[in-house]
């Protein structure tokens, strides 16, 4: 499968890449109590493991923000890496439709299913398929 998009495929994971980086995966890292606030979330009683979890889920992000950059440059391992971009996507549809559902959330964080939905959308339509021609798993 390649998406009718898949010309895109390298700009797409940059611009994914760079706004990961920038939005999410920075101020997780260095101030995730700051960033949970800005979507209002409630400061917990005791913040230790929510920083901790923070900056750990930041740290991922910032990894997995470099990487994307870095494979936006070579077509042979992009269908890869848009395999797992497409995971996390969906993965983080359901969990903020989870957290809707259950009203444990900010409606910040619904509202963010409508973006986790778009992305889903957009890296479907710019997967670049694979050098072999076969389709995603």
């Amino acid at each position: 499968m390649t998406g009718p998009l898949s010309d895109y495929s390298g700009a797409f994971l940059v611009v994914v890449g760079v706004g990961s980086f920038v939005f999410l995966g920075v101020p997780l890292l260095v101030r995730p109590l700051a960033w949970a606030a800005i979507l209002r979330w409630a400061r917990p009683a005791e913040s230790d493991l929510t920083v901790y979890f923070g900056r750990c889920v930041g740290a991922v992000i910032c990894v997995l923000a470099v990487f994307a950059i870095v494979a936006s440059r070579d077509r042979a391992v992009q269908p890869f890496f848009f395999q797992i971009a497409i995971a996390n996507f969906a993965l983080m549809v359901g969990v903020h439709t989870w957290g809707a559902m259950r009203g444990i959330q900010p409606r910040t964080e619904t509202a963010e299913i409508a973006v986790w939905l778009a992305l889903l959308g957009l890296a479907l339509l710019c997967y670049p398929g694979s050098p072999s021609g076969t389709a995603m798993p």
